[in-house]
């Protein structure tokens, strides 16, 4: 197939290595997911690893319209909104999967969101209902008594409630004892929005990401449907489901195309090295779905020999860009697993691009490379300034078309319009290239990209710069307002333990490297630098701490 292709407009398009294949987008998600339902139903497909239950995919496939029926019955219908506020849990499936059978929209949220960022969420998605735990009934209370929403408590025991607050609320037994066979019939249109993420798109506040049924089934089949898939799982895999089911990456890059092969999914409640790793020793993992923080944990844990780890044979990366020097590190800590990265952004569906050494047929892994786009789409590089489209080793505005693409944003035109244009590209807001070999190389966040008298300052290369030093641990580069060359970049630094370097060694070392507009200009020292729990470094906070001196 040719990968790049020029068509009248001068547009330079680039498309996957792999040849599209037949997607069945006339499918609801949750008919896609079950499709294969009759070889798996006896075999396991949740592992809940809090109490070493298993669930079949019969199971899975029963409790998914138990849940759905029960909802019907709290008066959820098509088209309403449900908040899912959990941490990782078999519950979390059941819901966002009875959710589809209903023609619902399921809306995910971090349950360490403050009680602020719950409401303002709920109140913008015009959630109905929400699905938690107990021990954050505080986050939503207010939500139950003064705004009706019903609240759903996934914990057997209602203990944390008041007798004046406990009529607001439903254990989630209530919807797993429903019936089944009493799911009122719907009719669900492949455009119907079945998940409503919010993502702060290339800039802005959060905004709910319209995924439609087509969207989803689109981005799950690009990458394990067809002969030869991008992204070889199968029924005998276990994948580690570690990262939060509430960002998109857990949960439709990680959860549903393991459902659609009939793998297993071992459901991790939280992050926690040891435990992790006990986890994967006993449940034979081979798939380890990871973010950089986790695997940066791994490679610096002291005990990481008393772990038998052999038997992963796939490392995943994303959500946040992996450096080239914890690459090399991990292949020597976990030298049997193939590892690669993958990129992608929830308005995308959300995977974009993925290492092909995760195919069936596996192609050489490059170092820091995102892999090609994915089957059944095109990808194009464009000047941010010109707009002209770019060709091969050119840096550019990553802009993506396809069917996995978002709808929009929920109640927003002017930002949508901003994101999709009117040819149907979704302009990403990461910078980038394709090289010779058709693999995809991030360079940074247009949004983040520091402006040095017109100069283009990426902080994620200065970043891995530091991060090579062995005196640091942890950085972060922002900019700061400079009269003359009206941004600087300034180094937010985290020492090595045991180990001291000064701000003044830390500029001379990256002066030694670079060219002079990407020196440091100031450097300060901090215990940690602020991310998401993907992984990506919240640089709004570190910009914040500037402006407050």
């Amino acid at each position: 197939m040719e990968m790049e292709t020029e068509v009248p407009c001068d547009e330079f398009i680039f498309r996957s290595k792999l040849p599209d294949i037949h997607i069945p987008t006339h499918l609801p998600l949750h008919s896609y997911c079950f499709e294969r339902l009759s070889p798996f139903k006896h075999r396991p497909c949740l592992i809940n690893s809090t109490t070493g239950q298993t669930f079949t995919y019969a199971d899975v496939e029963l409790f998914a319209r138990k849940v759905a029926s029960g909802l019907y019955n709290l008066g959820v219908g098509h088209g309403h909104v449900i908040m899912l506020l959990l941490l990782n849990s078999p519950h979390f499936v059941f819901s966002f999967l009875g959710a589809s059978y209903l023609g619902a929209i399921v809306t995910t949220a971090n349950p360490f969101y403050t009680i602020a960022e719950v409401a303002k969420q709920a109140t913008a998605s015009n959630t109905s209902l929400i699905i938690t735990h107990a021990s954050f009934v505080d986050k939503v209370k207010d939500l139950a008594t003064v705004n009706s929403v019903k609240v759903v408590l996934i914990d057997d025991e209602i203990s944390p409630l008041s007798v004046d607050t406990a009529d607001h609320f439903v254990r989630f037994s209530y919807l797993m004892n429903a019936d089944e066979n009493e799911i009122p019939p719907v009719t669900i249109s492949t455009e119907d929005v079945v998940a409503l993420p919010y993502s702060s798109g290339t800039t802005g506040p959060p905004k709910g990401v319209m995924l439609t049924h087509k969207s989803l089934v689109t981005n799950v089949a690009q990458l394990v449907d067809g002969e030869n898939p991008n992204l070889y799982f199968h029924k005998e895999d276990v994948i580690a489901c570690v990262c939060p089911l509430f960002h998109s990456y857990s949960l439709f890059t990680i959860l549903l195309t393991g459902l659609r092969v009939g793998a297993a999914t071992l459901i991790i409640h939280k992050f926690e090295i040891e435990t992790m790793l006990a986890l994967v020793q006993k449940h034979k993992v081979t798939v380890a779905p990871f973010v950089p923080p986790i695997l940066q944990a791994i490679v610096k844990f002291q005990n990481l020999q008393e772990y038998d780890l052999s038997s992963i044979r796939m490392i995943m990366c994303g959500a946040a860009p992996l450096k080239k020097e914890l690459e090399d590190a991990v292949r020597a800590k976990i030298p049997n697993a193939t590892l690669g990265q993958a990129y992608g952004m929830t308005e995308a569906g959300p995977a974009v691009s993925m290492s092909l050494a995760f195919g069936k047929e596996a192609f050489e892994v490059k170092s820091g490379g995102c892999g090609t786009i994915v089957r059944n789409a095109e990808m194009k590089i464009v000047d941010p300034d010109t707009g002209i489209s770019l060709r091969r080793n050119q840096v550019g505005e990553i802009c993506i078309k396809g069917n996995q693409i978002m709808k929009g944003y929920l109640n927003d035109a002017e930002a949508t319009e901003r994101t999709i244009d009117e040819r149907g590209w979704l302009h990403s807001g990461d910078i980038g290239y394709v090289d010779d070999d058709d693999e995809l190389f991030i360079v940074d966040r247009l949004k983040e990209m520091i402006k040095y008298k017109g100069f283009q300052v990426a902080p994620a290369e200065l970043e891995a710069l530091l991060i090579s030093h062995p005196f640091i641990s942890d950085a972060a580069l922002v900019p700061m307002k400079d009269e003359v060359a009206g941004e600087v970049p300034v180094a937010f630094v985290v020492k090595s333990q045991g180990f001291n370097i000064s701000a003044d060694e830390i500029m001379e070392y990256i002066s030694s490297k670079v060219v002079y507009y990407k020196r440091i200009k100031r450097v300060f020292f901090v215990g940690s630098i602020p991310r998401t729990p993907s992984g990506k470094i919240l640089r709004k906070d570190l910009r914040a701490r500037l402006s407050c001196g």
